[in-house]
């Protein structure tokens, strides 16, 4: 077990972390709670990082900003907060931890523990239960489930460091630096800047880190760089040929309401597809075929989707890929989807998608359909 106190350097190496977040004593007479979390964790066989927000000899440092700085990369930094309140409004205030609670609740990597009895914490709990925060009353808890959390961990050096363990090793980040390393250049440092997930299924859907990165080809270090990420989609073109002219080609498109739509109607119009809380497409041709069910209700073998390959869709802005996929639709199936115009699809009360049947012509017209939209048809029928 590695242990980083106050103001020390951070490693260059790491698998696994904990910050040990709560009331510090700021008087001898005071005793910390810190030793005993360290016993507990080496107890259990910890081989990881522990970030102790306190000095090795109890030596303060003049600077209350370099603290500060200090604990905020420290806590950037690690994998798991460890947030262990043994108020006492006398002894151990703690006002401080609440403000870093609240700073990090949303991080996804927070564990809540305090006494029963412990006061002041209603507010605290409330914002616990509502972010789906594990919630302990003993710290032998909250570290046993910190060790659970982290597991084996992944090993990471220099700017990897500052990836936290959920991020490093989810498949979209490990795609996108796969890729960057494939490329020759070399991960310098990073910030989480955001993150997003769906709370009862303790998914993460999006995350946005703000990197450095040293870009081999043109032997410099590229700053203020943000990779926006999320699971990778399946997309379906779902067309029917017209032989005589190619631009009457009738394309089967969705219409759904998203928020960042700036279409003059507020809505997407594009191709079936999705991805998945569950699969993270780890098979994209069985996710294409649900999507179509879901989106179209339209029943396909998944022998009939022919590959177009894959992409990004918007590499300025995020690193997330479409696998594409076309079906050639037959008559009586381009029948049957004309008379369901109109018919609302979707998988749950938050997804609503009619289908539409565009000529090409009208996708090319028609400003409402974006250009990755527009690049899959002709991809789909060059």
């Amino acid at each position: 077990m590695q242990v980083v106190h106050a103001l020390e350097a951070l490693p260059d190496a790491v698998t696994k972390s904990i910050f040990l977040a709560g009331p510090t004593p700021r008087s001898v007479e005071v005793a910390s709670w810190r030793p005993a979390a360290l016993a507990l964790l080496a107890a259990r066989g910890y081989d990881g990082v522990v970030f102790v927000p306190e000095p090795r000899y109890q030596r303060w440092s003049r600077s209350y900003v370099d603290q500060v700085d200090w604990e905020l990369d420290a806590l950037a930094s690690a994998d798991c907060v460890v947030f262990w309140i043994p108020r006492d409004l006398d002894e151990l205030p703690g006002f401080t931890t609440n403000v870093e609670f609240g700073y990090w609740a949303r991080s996804g990597k927070c564990i809540l523990g305090a006494p029963p009895d412990a006061p002041k914490l209603r507010y605290l709990d409330a914002l616990a239960t509502r972010l789906g925060i594990p919630r302990v009353h003993t710290l032998e808890a909250a570290v046993n489930r910190a060790i659970a959390t982290l597991g084996d961990g992944a090993p990471r050096q220099g700017g990897e460091c500052q990836v936290p363990l959920e991020i490093f090793t989810s498949r979209p980040f490990q795609r996108w630096y796969g890729a960057q390393r494939g490329a020759g250049n070399v991960l310098e440092g990073a910030r989480v800047e955001w993150v997003l997930r769906v709370v009862e299924r303790r998914f993460l859907l999006y995350w946005a880190l703000h990197v450095q990165v040293r870009v081999a080809a043109e032997d410099r270090v590229k700053r203020n760089e943000v990779v926006l990420a999320r699971p990778d989609t399946s997309q379906v073109v779902l067309y029917h040929r017209d032989p005589a002219d190619p631009a009457r080609t009738t394309l089967a498109l969705i219409r759904e309401f998203r928020s960042a739509a700036a279409t003059r109607d507020g809505f997407v119009h594009e191709h079936a597809g999705g991805s998945s809380f569950e699969a993270d497409d780890d098979d994209p041709r069985a996710l294409a075929v649900a999507e179509v069910a879901e989106e179209v209700g339209l029943r396909l073998d998944a022998a009939r989707l022919r590959p177009l390959g894959v992409r990004q869709l918007a590499p300025t802005m995020s690193a997330h890929r479409a696998h594409a996929f076309a079906v050639e639709l037959d008559a009586a199936e381009l029948a049957a989807l004309r008379a369901d115009a109109g018919t609302v699809h979707g998988a749950d009360g938050g997804e609503r998608t009619t289908v539409e049947l565009w000529t090409l012509a009208e996708l090319y017209a028609d400003d409402r359909v974006d250009w990755s939209t527009l690049g899959m048809a002709l991809a789909a029928l060059r």
